[in-house]
C-alpha cells in the first residue's frame, strides 16, 4: 500500500485571515456591483427606441451611470460589516 503515488493534491486551508476575506469580499463587491449595472444597462438599451424620421433615440429611462471605486467600496463595506455583524438587527 505504501507504493502508491497520490497526485498533487493542493493544501487544504480552513481558515483565512483578514486581508484574503477582506479580499474575497472585494471582489464579490466589484462583480455584484458590475453584474446590478450590466442588468440596468441592458434594460436601458431594449427601451431606447430610434424615432425613424429623425433618427434621434427616444428614451424615457435615463442611462445609468457607470459604478465607479466608490460605489464598488461601499458595497464591500457593507458586505464586510454583515459578515462581522456589525449592525445585525438580532443584536440589537
Amino acid at each position: 500500500m505504501s507504493d502508491i503515488k497520490l497526485p498533487n493534491v493542493p493544501e487544504v486551508k480552513f481558515n483565512k485571515n483578514g486581508y484574503e476575506i477582506r479580499t474575497d469580499i472585494l471582489a464579490m463587491a466589484k462583480d455584484l456591483v458590475a453584474q446590478d449595472f450590466t442588468y440596468k444597462w441592458q434594460g436601458w438599451e431594449i427601451s431606447a427606441k430610434r424615432d425613424e424620421k429623425t433618427g434621434q433615440v427616444i428614451s424615457k429611462v435615463d442611462m445609468p451611470e457607470f459604478p465607479g471605486l466608490d460605489k464598488v467600496l461601499e458595497t464591500a463595506e457593507k458586505m464586510y460589516s454583515f459578515v462581522n455583524g456589525a449592525g445585525s438587527k438580532k443584536d440589537k
